[in-house]
């Protein structure tokens, strides 16, 4: 039942990092600066993929997809991160808050799906390499993105919906810099045990899917390696996969540590970096990995380039 005291609350104020207005203008020009590499970096590897034939492949176009969701999440996050930073009224409206939330749950869930398809692509490429054209067809790539696509907003709506059900007894102040679901709980007044549950519950489904697909396909995966018998060809397979396993490594290292450990452990401040972590930093790392371990990505940005400079 509700709390009889509980006020129906139009707006949060996000706290964010700092009272300070001189570490405030510090802290906006350093995530300025993150926030626009990792929005062009992303967006530079959409286009690249997009307009050279040879990364016309089924790794390229999972590839393109993580790249949009990556600049997609700290778009959702760093422009009114940015904004409350030098703002003296740091609202945000109710309506806008959830809406905040179910962006950034939805592209985060999608983005861990694309992942794991992009592991099964690996498999198939280097376990199934002649039947690989065939296995890896162009209505199977679509639907396993669609499925990503689906698992993730599916997975958001169920944590949106049960958040709807919260109050908050006139509290607005959010201890964070936006609307994470563990700083609306912590402000919540109402009981959170049923967000909780399905935030363990579906999380864990969601990361267990997810990182089984991964694990699984990687063992096939050195398996096949170990019993290759030229040395150069164990060497091409391995830095196929050496990007894919960096990028899944950083990113659900992160996810499993800000929101699986023991609640004990939640110390706010902290929570806060990590979520700058992989909100802002991962993502923008993410086209730096692909492309400085990538030979082909590399071949393709020198040849766009030379296009684009010489265009006759």
């Amino acid at each position: 039942m509700m709390d009889r005291n509980s006020t129906t609350v139009t707006e949060f104020i996000l706290q964010g990092f700092t009272e300070y207005p001189k570490v405030q203008i510090s802290l906006f020009a350093v995530f300025l600066v993150l926030y626009l590499f990792t929005l062009v970096g992303n967006m530079v590897m959409v286009v690249l993929i997009w307009n050279s034939p040879q990364l016309h492949t089924p790794m390229y176009f999972f590839l393109r997809h993580f790249s949009f969701m990556d600049a997609c999440i700290a778009s959702t996050i760093a422009p009114k991160m940015l904004l409350n930073l030098l703002a003296e009224s740091k609202t945000i409206s109710y309506s806008g808050c959830i809406i905040q939330f179910f962006m950034f749950c939805a592209f985060t869930d999608v983005e861990s799906f694309i992942l794991a398809a992009m592991a099964i692509d690996r498999y198939v490429a280097i376990c199934k390499p002649l039947s690989y054209t065939v296995i890896m067809s162009k209505p199977l790539c679509i639907w396993l993105l669609v499925g990503a696509y689906v698992g993730g907003v599916v997975s958001s709506l169920i944590h949106t919906c049960a958040s709807l059900r919260l109050s908050y007894c006139g509290g607005k102040y959010v201890n964070h810099f936006f609307c994470d679901l563990a700083a609306l709980m912590d402000l919540a007044c109402s009981d959170t045990s049923l967000n909780e549950l399905l935030l363990f519950t579906f999380g864990t489904i969601v990361e267990a899917f997810n990182t089984v697909t991964v694990i699984t396909s990687y063992a096939f995966i050195i398996r096949t390696i170990v019993r290759m018998r030229s040395s150069k060809g164990r060497l091409k397979a391995f830095s196929t996969c050496a990007s894919h396993l960096t990028t899944f490594a950083l990113f659900h290292g992160t996810i499993l540590f800000m929101y699986f450990r023991p609640s004990s452990n939640f110390a706010m401040d902290t929570d806060k970096m990590i979520s700058v972590f992989y909100t802002l930093i991962i993502p923008m790392l993410n086209p730096l990995i692909y492309s400085l371990r990538n030979i082909e990505v590399k071949d393709a940005l020198k040849k766009l380039t030379r296009k684009n400079i010489h265009p006759l």
